[in-house]
């Protein structure tokens, strides 16, 4: 299809290709029209500067301050709890205790563009207490009071009708975290999320505005309830999930094995059927895709005989006497269609995957060879293995009581792993509750043998006294959350050794425990007293400046001694974009200083958290090719400009 850009002779228009990456990088910049919201631009720059007007938007109260939450950065930190961590070495699973959005922002550096895929399965609104509140701050609403859901014994954040918050809260709790959530996720990666009745459709408008309208690949209707639950004048069996991509573009989903295929077609190769090689996908159009508009040609004189059907031969370049065929338009609403495959690999496959054929009512079409016997995840959900009842099995067999009503099932959460991850997916759960996701990412390894990694994030809230966790001695939901995978743990390998002894033989070149472990954090305070400080609005930034060095002299100058050294690092490692799982080494070399490497799959740096840096450490240091991070402190003026000198943006100090 021509435009009027095709017939003139000017150059590329850089203008449109900024505004697409634009788009990309921040979808909530934009109306769900897919226009530049200007506005929505100056709010970021300056909140004073907007003055707001009527248009078609999803809006509610506190959507403003819920976004700013997303972004703002976090003074907390995270500590390594090495007595509930089991196996750590062994595996790259992460469970961390903790208020998810706090946690998410500490992530969020360190593995920006990293998972694969994100499965939640947060709060449902039904009306009662919310936990989540978004005003982690240790000096001013105590962390542990306000899990407990009380302050000073009085209960907070109720999410009541008549206060006209029922929605809202709702709302801000997850628009701050799916903001934030997206930005870890890989061009490629893919979120999941269920959900009920009372929030689907607002769920799906935030999900618009977060993730893009054209990033929504479908909604899963799962049977959670075959018996059905009594709602009054309805019997209620199903939930749902929601399904978005990163980006459509780069997105690519797997196939579910489908044992009871059968194929229609053969050829030299083997069975097949076909598959329309149009994308159905009404967001694609010939205008926003050209790459994915163009003809083949069909030649009906010339067939491809195969069992089963009349293939005739196609080709790409125009021939007066062959069929010109485009991708066909929506039958519903006259949408035009555009091809699944750009032309290069098209002209790859043709009359290999690709063929043409004719219809019983004279219409040609274009199709690709399916030869795997498996098929697409389907939007009903309607097995067994998917019940929330099975779910709750499933935990009191692992514990041998109950303690964890309504957990999503294992089968249901492998079924979306199967679909949404590869070989070596990071995939995130940050409201883990009984710990579903982990199991299922463990046992899947198991059957497939891929290695799939999860971090697991769950606020320690406590359970109801009147509950049966609390019966049974677990006081806080993480705590389910971690037991539940130790056991899954210990119960995989009771496995192993009873099918294959041999694997634990000492002799064994395998590891038997590899990806069969997690190492545990607990969201808490930061161990530098500047969090505290403020910045006087009325000096400039260079008194502002000196002020907090006065703050950190004072203040944090006489409690280093005292540091947790394994925790300090953690800390600073963390806020300068290192990933949980990174290792470190102490480097011989340097006999002044305990100075060590710490790497993890992406970045590198030398660190010494030694109060008093020697001459002699500078000296070797100015050779390094590495970064070098050290305390502030522990550096006087001469040795903090020799290493910024030699070292340039290498060199950091905290």
């Amino acid at each position: 299809m021509e435009n009027l850009r095709d017939l003139m002779a000017i150059s590329k228009d850089w203008n449109q290709d900024r505004l697409k990456k634009l788009k990309d990088l921040f979808p909530d910049l934009f109306t769900n029209e897919g226009k530049l919201n200007i506005n929505e631009i100056k709010k970021v720059i300056d909140i004073k500067s907007v003055s707001e007007t009527e248009r078609y938007e999803f809006r509610w109260f506190g959507k403003s301050q819920s976004k700013r939450n997303a972004y703002t950065p976090s003074n907390a930190t995270l500590v390594y709890d090495a007595l509930r961590s089991i196996n750590p070495v062994e595996s790259e699973n992460i469970i961390i205790e903790g208020e998810n959005l706090e946690v998410l922002k500490l992530l969020s550096d360190s593995y920006r563009e990293q998972i694969k895929c994100i499965y939640i399965d947060p709060p449902y609104n039904t009306g009662k207490d919310f936990v989540y509140s978004d005003n982690y701050t240790e000096d001013k609403k105590p962390y542990w009071e306000q899990i407990g859901v009380t302050e000073n014994g009085i209960k907070i954040d109720t999410n009541t009708e008549t206060e006209g918050r029922f929605h809202s809260n709702w709302l801000n709790m997850m628009y701050s975290r799916l903001l934030i959530a997206r930005t870890m996720l890989k061009p490629e990666g893919v979120i999941l999320i269920s959900i009920d009745d009372n929030e689907v459709h607002h769920l799906r408008k935030l999900c618009d505005e977060v993730f893009g309208e054209y990033n929504f690949i479908g909604t899963f209707i799962n049977n959670s309830t075959p018996n059905a639950r009594d709602y009054g004048h309805i019997g209620k069996m199903h939930e749902f999930c929601m399904f978005y991509a990163k980006d459509i573009l780069y997105t690519q989903t797997n196939l579910l094995e489908d044992k009871e295929k059968r194929f229609s077609f053969k050829d030299e190769i083997g069975e097949f059927n076909v598959h329309p090689l149009y994308n159905s996908n009404v967001a694609f159009t010939p205008e926003n895709r050209p790459n994915l508009y163009y003809p083949f040609y069909l030649n009906p004189e010339n067939q491809l005989i195969e069992l089963g059907e009349e293939f005739y031969e196609i080709s790409l370049i125009p021939n007066s006497d062959w069929i010109e065929i485009f991708p066909p338009q929506s039958v519903k609403d006259s949408v035009q269609f555009v091809w699944r495959w750009g032309r290069e690999k098209s002209q790859e496959e043709l009359n290999k995957e690709i063929v043409g054929y004719e219809t019983e009512d004279g219409d040609f079409r274009i199709v690709q060879k399916m030869r795997t016997s498996e098929k697409l995840i389907r939007s009903i959900l309607s097995e067994k293995e998917y019940s929330s009842r099975r779910g709750t099995a499933e935990v009191e067999k692992i514990f041998g009581k109950k303690v964890f009503s309504f957990p999503k099932p294992v089968e249901l959460i492998k079924t979306f792993l199967k679909v949404a991850t590869d070989e070596n997916s990071l995939v995130l759960d940050f409201f883990a509750g009984a710990g579903t996701l982990g199991q299922a990412v463990m046992e899947l390894n198991q059957e497939d043998g891929k290695e799939r990694k999860f971090i697991l994030v769950q606020i320690p809230e406590q359970t109801s006294p009147k509950s049966l966790s609390y019966k049974n001695g677990y006081k806080k939901i993480s705590d389910i959350t971690i037991e539940r995978n130790k056991r899954v743990i210990q119960n995989i390998i009771q496995q192993n050794k009873n099918k294959l002894p041999d694997l634990y033989d000492n002799q064994a070149s395998e590891n038997p425990l590899r990806g069969l472990g997690f190492k545990v954090f607990k969201l808490t305070k930061s161990n530098f007293p500047r969090v505290e400080w403020a910045p006087d609005t009325n000096k400039t930034d260079e008194e502002n400046i000196l002020s907090l060095k006065k703050y950190i002299k004072e203040k944090e100058s006489q409690l280093l001694t005292a540091f947790n050294q394994e925790e300090l690092m953690l800390e600073i490692l963390l806020k300068h974009g290192f990933k949980l799982n990174y290792n470190i080494q102490k480097q011989e070399s340097f006999e002044t200083n305990d100075v060590y490497l710490v790497k993890d799959d992406v970045k590198e740096t030398l660190i010494s958290l030694d109060l008093l840096i020697d001459e002699k450490t500078v000296e070797q240091l100015k050779t390094t090719n590495r970064k070098f991070i050290c305390l502030e402190s522990a550096l006087n003026t001469t040795k903090k400009y020799n290493l910024k000198h030699y070292l340039g943006d290498r060199f950091k100090s905290f």
